[in-house]
């Protein structure tokens, strides 16, 4: 198909030219056949390929030619933080801004789907939405079950189940044979429909669903349900946007991608998709049966070339390419790669002789502007007896409370802030308005209307409102006097827009309550020696980022009955091939990987002595660093 841009929009000059501006340099082949191809395509790019810099490059320079005013590009990510780096990196150029505005959409497949396809179809059945949020749609379910004698079958019935109560709260939507039905969270109901539970659950189910309250997976099945009955919604959507571009593609579960197909599988749009299947550590439930659609295809283009690290940790993380084999050449800067070595009575000794490695070994210009970082699979340990398990047994101070995680407005409100500060004002209102219509809901049991029936009149409840959330996105939120002012106008402000609410206040005040702001780091060495606070989180987290020097813990495996770095290290050891592997270990191979693929300079393992012996000798040969942990008294 032919695309609304000026057919220049990627010659050679103009291409050299931003990227120049940008400091990218294009040296590889595949580099230029993805910037230039107008035509579907796939990416799959070695972790520090600059896959983000390509794919923001490519998108200025198409929205410089674009040439349609009511057909735009669309860009869809997995998460809102890789939305947020695309967004903070097309900003700086008048081109790349008016990518942020109509015609163009670019979110997450979640709001994607919910902006044109589950919104309108539960708008034009008279719903008004309240709230799409899991957390929130738990609050709801469980306190109309515990409430309403209309449901005392069903309840009676969890009560009785280790768990049942989860059945409730996790309950959801599937389009199952053009209709929608109500499904358990492992995908299955265990009693009969017609039975009265059965039967009082989705009575429940849909009673929320009228007052607007909805889980996120509810919004593919309804989005289905409505592009099954109304088929000629795909095609406008895709007509709409003629060039669709998806990032972190190996993220995409199968719900997901199946929608996607619904929507853009024809020849409407031309689609590029962008990621790294070796990264793919979020979907635990992979379908039976790859559909012939899955990432990446067999002829997509590759960028096997990182210049985040060099051939140590490259040759490491090639032999850890577990879904498709891939020989990663670094050509970055050449680090180092150390195993520690820990006893039992030195455990939480592990992370100060980290941080004095790193300052051994690291530029010291770099530690100032990137922290050591130390990585876990598993941040607080389970049921079994080993030591250690996780990242709390060698930092027992560890939080890991999070702000995305919180049910305090605060901890919305920051989350809130990092979309504002990429240049996307838009969604930050908006979320901070979720957060605080949840906030009353959960408090008053009543709502607060959406954002768009909020007066903008002068003097008006509504212009007050809307001047407390930029203020609440702008102001010193971590001084507590100044959120204290602020959650002072906001309670007076909601009560005004409500139709007479009855607030529990204690209820609220816990969920407008100031909290600092969550640190998760190791403290300083104790000696003094260390090079200053060293950021611990889990392995998930730290995808997509760049450290200067990275530590990863031995974990238990997600079964509880191995080590990962034990049994990785084992593995890489003995030359054997991660194919032949158990299923859990390349599953824990698979995650070290991302781990792995972090550090430009340092990469180091923390491993038990008596299960690392039998094959020190052989990570030795390989020109890596053995060090032991001594434990200071």
């Amino acid at each position: 198909m032919i695309l609304p841009f000026a057919p220049d929009a990627f010659a050679k000059d103009k291409v050299e030219a931003l990227a120049a501006q940008r400091g990218l340099e294009l040296t590889h082949s595949q580099q230029w056949n993805f910037l230039q191809s107008t035509e579907r395509l796939d990416l799959q790019a070695a972790p520090g390929s600059g896959k983000t810099s390509l794919i923001s490059l490519k998108l200025t320079l198409l929205a410089e030619g674009w040439a349609s005013a009511t057909r735009g590009i669309c860009v869809l990510s997995h998460t809102n933080t890789a939305k947020g780096e695309i967004t903070r990196r097309l900003v700086d150029t008048r081109a790349g801004r008016r990518l942020l505005e109509f015609p163009h959409f670019i979110g997450t497949i979640q709001s994607f789907t919910n902006t044109f396809l589950a919104l309108p179809s539960l708008r034009s059945r008279g719903i008004e939405i309240q709230a799409v949020d899991d957390a929130s749609y738990e609050h709801a379910a469980l306190r109309l079950l515990d409430n309403h004698r209309a449901y005392s079958s069903l309840k009676a019935y969890v009560e009785r189940r280790h768990g049942g109560r989860d059945l409730v709260a996790g309950a959801h939507y599937v389009c199952d044979a053009g209709e929608l039905t109500v499904s358990g969270p492992a995908g299955t109901l265990p009693f009969k429909i017609t039975s009265a539970s059965g039967q009082q659950l989705i009575r429940l189910k849909n009673q929320l669903a009228d007052e607007g309250r909805f889980r996120y997976s509810d919004m593919f099945a309804i989005a289905e349900h409505h592009l099954l009955h109304h088929p000629d919604i795909a095609r406008a959507v895709a007509h709409r946007f003629p060039f669709v571009l998806l990032d972190e593609m190996q993220d995409t579960n199968d719900l997901q991608q199946h929608l996607l197909d619904r929507v853009f599988g024809g020849a409407e749009s031309v689609v590029q998709r962008v990621g790294d299947v070796n990264q793919a550590i979020f979907s635990d439930h992979a379908p039976a049966l790859a559909r012939p659609s899955a990432f990446p295809s067999p002829s997509a283009f590759q960028l096997p070339v990182s210049r985040r690290f060099g051939t140590q940790i490259a040759d490491l993380a090639s032999l850890l390419t577990v879904h498709r084999r891939q020989v990663i050449d670094g050509a970055g800067p050449e680090g180092a790669i150390a195993v520690l070595l820990f006893d039992d009575n030195c455990v939480g000794d592990v992370v100060p002789a980290f941080e004095r490695l790193a300052s051994e070994t690291v530029p010291d210009h770099l530690l100032a502007t990137m922290p050591p970082r130390v990585l876990a699979s598993r941040l607080v340990p389970g049921t079994a007896r080993q030591f250690p398990q996780s990242l709390t047994c060698y930092l027992p101070a560890f939080r890991t409370s999070s702000a995305q995680t919180t049910p305090e407005l605060i901890g919305a409100v920051r989350a809130a802030r990092t979309h504002r500060m990429a240049g996307d004002g838009r969604t930050a209102t908006l979320q901070v308005w979720d957060a605080v219509r949840r906030v009353f809901w959960q408090s008053a049991g009543s709502a607060l209307p959406a954002i768009q029936r909020i007066d903008r009149g002068v003097a008006s409840s509504g212009l007050t409102m809307r001047v407390l959330l930029h203020d609440l996105l702008t102001g010193d939120i971590d001084d507590p006097a100044q959120w204290d002012a602020l959650m002072g106008r906001l309670r007076e402000t909601m009560t005004q827009l409500a139709d007479a609410p009855t607030v529990a206040p204690r209820r609220l005040d816990d969920l407008l309550c100031h909290i600092p702001r969550p640190v998760q780091s190791t403290e300083l060495a104790p000696d003094g020696e260390g090079v200053g606070r060293s950021v611990a989180t889990s392995i998930q987290r730290a995808k997509g980022e760049t450290h200067a020097a990275t530590l990863i813990l031995e974990c238990l495996e997600s079964r509880g009955r191995k080590h990962d770095v034990h049994e990785t290290l084992a593995l890489v050891a003995q030359s054997k091939d991660v194919d032949s592997a158990s299923p859990t270990l390349r599953k824990a191979a698979q995650l070290l990987f991302v781990g792995i693929t972090r550090p430009t300079h340092l990469l180091a393992f923390a491993v038990h002595r008596a299960r690392a012996e039998p094959y020190l000798d052989a990570l030795e040969a390989r020109g890596w660093l053995i060090r032991d942990v001594l434990p200071k008294y």
